[in-house]
């Protein structure tokens, strides 16, 4: 079954962001290393500053209650009944596969590689299908939209058609939305918390800059979204978490001057990227996709330059680059591409 997303490696799923392993593996890589590897926005929303008690107490109901009253706000729900919170989206793609039983799972790929290993642990039959409309008689379909890492946008009137047709035969439709915030068109998030079995998931953490916070949130029905609650179990995001969510949540102004700077910023990535012969094959505003018969020379011309980007051992034409966060990084990832162009006859 195809893993692409994230790849795989004898059975492990890697990530990106382990500067631990980019260092050994390039011990003469100038310092500070430039991390391009994860898709999240190198602007983080700025921190609010914290009562004491976000430390120093048990988070409380009425704290984690405002965070998914705002959270419902922000993605389109009904009211706090239709969203749970979690450390991390991850978190959530763990929980939805031990509440049914084992079944048939179809997941629309190649793409992130957690959701099949998750379901998979669970004791579920999983395979990948190449569209959403593809499953067939899957009892769950998952679905990562837009898609990690080629940035495809399944339209939601064909997101909602599955969902319709998987509620009639008691399935589920999983919609993984992490990146759904600089493509907000393209969210079902609010029409989760009204159709029975079609759940959203958003993380927090990728567009607001903030991944050490641990947050995501799955949006479905109301009897759903309590289920997931109790399986996440009591105090499951942290206090500073609960608070930090909610104000950047409740701030309209930064998320909307935001999709217009990673715009920006994605559309200047690609004139570099370009600029050093190289294609664009897809993306997102916060990733682009590069895909060419070099990338494995150029992973590791970039590497020994202190830049680490995201590789796919089961797609070694791909290579995944987040935004660089400023000039100096963006020069530095220039130099390296026209340099690798230059030596590969590019």
């Amino acid at each position: 079954m195809a893993q692409t997303g994230n790849g795989t490696k004898g059975g492990t799923v890697l990530h990106g962001g382990d500067l631990d392993a980019a260092r050994a593996a390039f011990p003469g890589a100038p310092e500070p290393w430039i991390d391009l590897s994860t898709g999240i926005n190198p602007w983080p929303y700025p921190l609010p500053d914290l009562p004491a008690e976000a430390w120093t107490r048990l988070p409380g109901a009425a704290a984690e209650e405002r965070l998914r009253r705002t959270a419902a706000r922000r993605y389109g729900a009904a009211g706090p009944d239709r969203v749970a919170a979690a450390p991390g989206s991850q978190a959530l793609i763990q929980v939805l596969p031990r509440l049914r039983p084992p079944g048939r799972v179809a997941v629309a790929g190649p793409t992130y590689a957690e959701h099949a290993r998750g379901w998979a642990a669970a004791g579920h039959a999983v395979a990948t299908v190449a569209a959403v409309a593809d499953a067939g008689d899957a009892d769950v379909v998952v679905v990562v939209n837009p898609n990690n890492p080629d940035g495809r946008i399944v339209p939601p009137d064909e997101i909602l058609a599955v969902a319709e047709r998987q509620a009639a035969r008691g399935g589920w439709l999983v919609v993984d939305e992490a990146f759904a915030d600089v493509a907000p068109a393209a969210s079902v998030a609010a029409a989760a918390g009204e159709r029975q079995g079609l759940v959203a998931l958003r993380s927090f953490g990728k567009f607001y800059g903030l991944a050490g916070v641990r947050l995501g949130f799955a949006l479905a029905e109301p009897v759903l979204a309590a289920a997931v609650r109790a399986a996440v179990g009591p105090w499951a995001v942290a206090g500073p978490a609960l608070a930090i969510g909610t104000a950047a949540l409740e701030d309209d102004a930064w998320a909307q001057a935001t999709r217009r700077r990673l715009a920006d910023a994605s559309a200047a990535l690609d004139r570099r990227l370009t600029g050093g012969g190289l294609v664009v094959d897809g993306g997102t505003d916060l990733f682009r996709l590069i895909r060419d018969a070099r990338a494995p020379a150029l992973y590791r011309a970039l590497g020994r330059a202190g830049i680490l980007v995201r590789r796919f051992p089961d797609r070694p034409d791909l290579l995944r680059l987040g935004l660089p966060a400023d000039e100096d990084a963006a020069v530095r990832l220039s130099d390296v591409v026209r340099a690798a162009g230059t030596c590969f006859g590019g």
